[in-house]
Protein backbone atom coordinates (compact mmCIF):
# COMPACT_ATOMS: atom_id res chain seq x y z
CA UNK A 1 0.00 0.00 0.00
CA UNK A 2 2.84 2.95 1.05
CA UNK A 3 4.49 1.59 -2.46
CA UNK A 4 1.60 2.32 -4.61
CA UNK A 5 1.22 5.58 -2.48
CA UNK A 6 4.40 6.68 -3.02
CA UNK A 7 4.74 5.52 -7.08
CA UNK A 8 1.07 7.59 -7.40
CA UNK A 9 2.56 10.55 -5.35
CA UNK A 10 5.45 10.33 -7.38
CA UNK A 11 3.03 9.82 -11.01
CA UNK A 12 1.21 13.29 -9.63
CA UNK A 13 4.59 15.23 -8.88
CA UNK A 14 6.27 14.70 -12.57
CA UNK A 15 3.21 16.35 -13.99
CA UNK A 16 3.18 19.60 -15.42
CA UNK A 17 2.47 21.92 -12.84
CA UNK A 18 -1.26 23.73 -14.62
CA UNK A 19 -0.40 27.78 -15.79
CA UNK A 20 -3.43 28.38 -14.70
CA UNK A 21 -2.58 27.29 -10.62
CA UNK A 22 1.12 29.47 -11.34
CA UNK A 23 -0.87 32.57 -12.08
CA UNK A 24 -3.33 31.63 -8.44
CA UNK A 25 0.14 31.37 -6.47
CA UNK A 26 1.77 33.89 -7.80
CA UNK A 27 -1.45 36.30 -7.76
CA UNK A 28 -2.24 35.39 -4.10
CA UNK A 29 0.77 33.79 -2.05
CA UNK A 30 3.00 36.49 -1.76
CA UNK A 31 5.35 33.90 0.29
CA UNK A 32 5.94 32.37 -2.82
CA UNK A 33 8.26 34.84 -4.10
CA UNK A 34 10.25 34.73 -1.17
CA UNK A 35 11.35 31.35 -2.03
CA UNK A 36 14.25 29.86 -4.14
CA UNK A 37 13.41 29.10 -7.34
CA UNK A 38 14.21 24.74 -5.80
CA UNK A 39 11.79 25.59 -3.42
CA UNK A 40 8.92 26.97 -5.18
CA UNK A 41 9.12 23.78 -7.74
CA UNK A 42 9.40 21.97 -4.45
CA UNK A 43 5.74 23.56 -3.44
CA UNK A 44 4.68 22.77 -6.33
CA UNK A 45 5.27 19.22 -6.48
CA UNK A 46 3.44 19.53 -2.89
CA UNK A 47 0.44 21.39 -4.34
CA UNK A 48 -1.05 18.86 -7.17
CA UNK A 49 -0.21 15.79 -4.27
CA UNK A 50 -2.46 18.18 -2.11
CA UNK A 51 -5.03 18.89 -4.44
CA UNK A 52 -5.51 15.09 -5.36
CA UNK A 53 -5.75 13.45 -2.06
CA UNK A 54 -7.81 16.42 0.02
CA UNK A 55 -11.30 17.29 -0.61
CA UNK A 56 -12.63 20.63 -0.22
CA UNK A 57 -15.91 21.44 0.83
CA UNK A 58 -17.78 25.07 0.26
CA UNK A 59 -19.77 26.23 3.67
CA UNK A 60 -22.67 29.05 4.07
CA UNK A 61 -22.76 29.23 0.23
CA UNK A 62 -19.57 29.73 -0.35
CA UNK A 63 -18.34 27.58 -4.19
CA UNK A 64 -15.38 25.78 -4.27
CA UNK A 65 -12.98 26.99 -6.93
CA UNK A 66 -9.56 25.95 -8.15
CA UNK A 67 -8.74 29.95 -6.77
CA UNK A 68 -9.75 28.58 -3.08
CA UNK A 69 -7.89 24.81 -3.46
CA UNK A 70 -4.85 26.27 -4.81
CA UNK A 71 -4.88 29.09 -2.34
CA UNK A 72 -5.10 26.95 0.77
CA UNK A 73 -3.02 24.12 -0.87
CA UNK A 74 0.32 26.77 -1.17
CA UNK A 75 0.12 27.84 2.14
CA UNK A 76 0.05 24.50 3.78
CA UNK A 77 2.63 22.96 2.01
CA UNK A 78 4.64 25.59 2.59
CA UNK A 79 5.22 23.99 6.27
CA UNK A 80 5.89 20.52 4.45
CA UNK A 81 9.01 22.00 2.38
CA UNK A 82 12.38 20.34 2.98
CA UNK A 83 10.66 17.32 4.60
CA UNK A 84 9.59 13.88 4.60
CA UNK A 85 6.30 14.22 4.98
CA UNK A 86 3.00 12.41 4.07
CA UNK A 87 0.62 15.20 3.74
CA UNK A 88 -1.32 15.70 7.30
CA UNK A 89 -2.52 11.97 7.07
CA UNK A 90 -5.36 12.83 9.80
CA UNK A 91 -6.61 15.61 7.69
CA UNK A 92 -9.04 14.39 4.52
CA UNK A 93 -11.32 17.58 4.42
CA UNK A 94 -10.77 21.31 4.61
CA UNK A 95 -14.13 23.11 5.08
CA UNK A 96 -14.23 26.63 3.93
CA UNK A 97 -16.47 29.36 4.58
CA UNK A 98 -16.77 32.91 2.64
CA UNK A 99 -16.72 34.71 6.09
CA UNK A 100 -15.56 34.23 9.52
CA UNK A 101 -18.47 32.08 11.51
CA UNK A 102 -19.75 31.43 14.82
CA UNK A 103 -19.01 28.12 17.37
CA UNK A 104 -19.79 27.31 20.65
CA UNK A 105 -16.42 27.54 22.09
CA UNK A 106 -14.34 26.23 25.37
CA UNK A 107 -11.24 27.39 26.41
CA UNK A 108 -9.37 26.68 29.72
CA UNK A 109 -7.26 29.42 30.29
CA UNK A 110 -3.99 29.04 32.34
CA UNK A 111 -5.07 29.48 36.24
CA UNK A 112 -8.25 26.85 35.30
CA UNK A 113 -10.27 29.33 34.51
CA UNK A 114 -12.85 27.90 31.29
CA UNK A 115 -14.59 30.65 29.18
CA UNK A 116 -17.15 29.44 27.08
CA UNK A 117 -19.87 31.04 24.67
CA UNK A 118 -19.92 31.73 20.68
CA UNK A 119 -17.15 33.54 18.74
CA UNK A 120 -16.28 34.21 15.34
CA UNK A 121 -13.37 31.85 14.00
CA UNK A 122 -10.96 32.14 11.52
CA UNK A 123 -10.46 28.85 11.28
CA UNK A 124 -10.24 25.05 13.47
CA UNK A 125 -8.26 22.01 13.33
CA UNK A 126 -9.81 18.94 14.75
CA UNK A 127 -7.71 16.06 15.56
CA UNK A 128 -8.14 13.43 13.21
CA UNK A 129 -10.88 15.64 11.68
CA UNK A 130 -11.32 18.76 8.57
CA UNK A 131 -9.73 22.03 8.92
CA UNK A 132 -12.02 24.58 8.61
CA UNK A 133 -11.03 27.93 7.18
CA UNK A 134 -12.52 31.47 6.56
CA UNK A 135 -11.48 32.26 2.91
CA UNK A 136 -11.84 36.45 3.48
CA UNK A 137 -9.42 35.50 5.97
CA UNK A 138 -6.86 32.92 4.21
CA UNK A 139 -7.20 35.76 1.38
CA UNK A 140 -6.09 38.89 3.78
CA UNK A 141 -3.42 36.33 5.11
CA UNK A 142 -1.79 35.27 2.22
CA UNK A 143 -1.15 38.77 0.99
CA UNK A 144 0.88 40.04 3.50
CA UNK A 145 3.89 37.80 4.71
CA UNK A 146 4.94 40.26 7.36
CA UNK A 147 2.11 40.35 9.93
CA UNK A 148 2.92 37.48 11.81
CA UNK A 149 -0.72 36.38 11.30
CA UNK A 150 -1.68 33.42 8.90
CA UNK A 151 -4.76 31.21 9.42
CA UNK A 152 -3.49 28.64 7.43
CA UNK A 153 -0.32 28.14 9.32
CA UNK A 154 -1.95 28.43 12.10
CA UNK A 155 -4.38 25.50 11.90
CA UNK A 156 -1.82 23.58 9.57
CA UNK A 157 0.30 23.45 12.51
CA UNK A 158 -2.49 22.15 14.51
CA UNK A 159 -2.43 19.02 12.04
CA UNK A 160 1.15 18.70 12.46
CA UNK A 161 1.24 18.72 16.10
CA UNK A 162 -1.68 16.02 15.91
CA UNK A 163 0.64 13.76 14.32
CA UNK A 164 2.57 12.71 16.80
CA UNK A 165 -1.06 11.04 18.47
CA UNK A 166 -2.24 14.30 20.37
CA UNK A 167 -2.59 17.78 20.28
CA UNK A 168 0.01 18.50 22.67
CA UNK A 169 2.62 21.25 21.17
CA UNK A 170 4.85 18.43 20.45
CA UNK A 171 4.84 17.11 16.82
CA UNK A 172 6.97 14.17 15.53
CA UNK A 173 10.55 15.53 15.33
CA UNK A 174 12.96 14.45 13.03
CA UNK A 175 15.33 12.72 15.61
CA UNK A 176 14.56 11.04 18.71
CA UNK A 177 17.30 12.84 20.68
CA UNK A 178 15.32 16.31 19.99
CA UNK A 179 12.75 15.48 22.45
CA UNK A 180 14.66 16.71 25.64
CA UNK A 181 15.57 20.01 23.94
CA UNK A 182 12.08 20.60 22.47
CA UNK A 183 10.74 20.03 25.70
CA UNK A 184 12.52 22.29 27.74
CA UNK A 185 12.88 25.16 25.32
CA UNK A 186 9.21 25.29 24.32
CA UNK A 187 8.37 24.39 27.95
CA UNK A 188 10.62 27.28 29.43
CA UNK A 189 8.74 29.53 26.26
CA UNK A 190 5.42 29.00 27.59
CA UNK A 191 6.00 29.53 30.85
CA UNK A 192 7.37 32.63 30.92
CA UNK A 193 4.93 33.65 28.24
CA UNK A 194 2.31 33.10 31.11
CA UNK A 195 4.66 34.53 33.87
CA UNK A 196 5.26 37.74 31.52
CA UNK A 197 1.45 37.85 30.57
CA UNK A 198 0.54 37.92 34.60
CA UNK A 199 2.95 40.56 35.50
CA UNK A 200 1.33 42.50 31.99
CA UNK A 201 5.08 42.43 30.84
CA UNK A 202 5.05 42.95 27.27
CA UNK A 203 5.55 40.24 24.93
CA UNK A 204 6.12 39.44 21.43
CA UNK A 205 4.47 36.55 21.23
CA UNK A 206 0.86 37.01 21.14
CA UNK A 207 -1.22 36.29 24.37
CA UNK A 208 -3.50 33.67 22.73
CA UNK A 209 -0.05 31.74 22.79
CA UNK A 210 -0.41 31.14 27.21
CA UNK A 211 -4.19 29.20 26.18
CA UNK A 212 -2.41 25.67 25.83
CA UNK A 213 0.78 24.22 24.11
CA UNK A 214 -0.56 23.46 21.37
CA UNK A 215 -1.72 26.61 21.01
CA UNK A 216 1.30 28.01 21.85
CA UNK A 217 3.36 25.99 19.13
CA UNK A 218 0.83 27.30 16.06
CA UNK A 219 1.24 30.43 17.05
CA UNK A 220 4.78 30.56 16.88
CA UNK A 221 5.10 28.83 13.81
CA UNK A 222 3.45 31.69 12.34
CA UNK A 223 5.60 34.13 13.25
CA UNK A 224 8.43 31.55 12.55
CA UNK A 225 7.78 31.99 8.97
CA UNK A 226 6.10 35.73 8.84
CA UNK A 227 8.34 37.68 11.69
CA UNK A 228 11.35 35.58 11.86
CA UNK A 229 13.95 38.22 12.39
CA UNK A 230 12.15 39.57 15.40
CA UNK A 231 11.70 35.91 16.63
CA UNK A 232 14.97 34.80 16.27
CA UNK A 233 16.00 37.84 17.86
CA UNK A 234 13.51 37.76 21.12
CA UNK A 235 13.96 34.06 21.25
CA UNK A 236 16.75 32.89 19.69
CA UNK A 237 16.44 29.27 21.41
CA UNK A 238 13.32 28.70 20.34
CA UNK A 239 13.68 29.91 16.56
CA UNK A 240 16.23 26.97 16.41
CA UNK A 241 13.85 24.86 17.52
CA UNK A 242 11.56 25.72 15.23
CA UNK A 243 14.30 25.66 12.62
CA UNK A 244 15.40 22.36 13.09
CA UNK A 245 11.92 20.83 12.86
CA UNK A 246 10.57 22.51 10.21
CA UNK A 247 14.19 22.46 7.87
CA UNK A 248 13.68 25.63 7.12
CA UNK A 249 15.66 29.41 8.19
CA UNK A 250 13.11 31.98 7.24
CA UNK A 251 15.59 34.95 8.98
CA UNK A 252 17.86 33.66 6.19
CA UNK A 253 15.51 33.39 3.75
CA UNK A 254 13.69 36.92 4.29
CA UNK A 255 17.39 38.85 4.25
CA UNK A 256 18.44 36.96 1.23
CA UNK A 257 15.03 38.44 -0.36
CA UNK A 258 15.30 41.61 1.17
CA UNK A 259 18.89 41.79 -0.72
CA UNK A 260 17.82 40.62 -4.25
CA UNK A 261 15.04 43.39 -4.22
CA UNK A 262 17.51 46.66 -2.96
Amino acid sequence: MLGFRRRRRQRIRSRPFPPEWLAIVERNVAYYRLLTPAEQAELRDHIQVFIDEKRFEGCGGLEITDEIRVTIAAQACILLLHRQTNYYPKMETILVYPHRYFAETTVRLPGGAVLEGTHARLGESWYRGPVVLSWDDVRRASADVYDGRNVVFHEFAHQLDSESGANEGVPVLPRRSMYIAWARVLGEEYAQLIEDLKHHRATFIDAYGATNPAEFFALVTEAFLEQPLQLQRAHPQLYEQLMTFYQQDPAARLTRARSETS
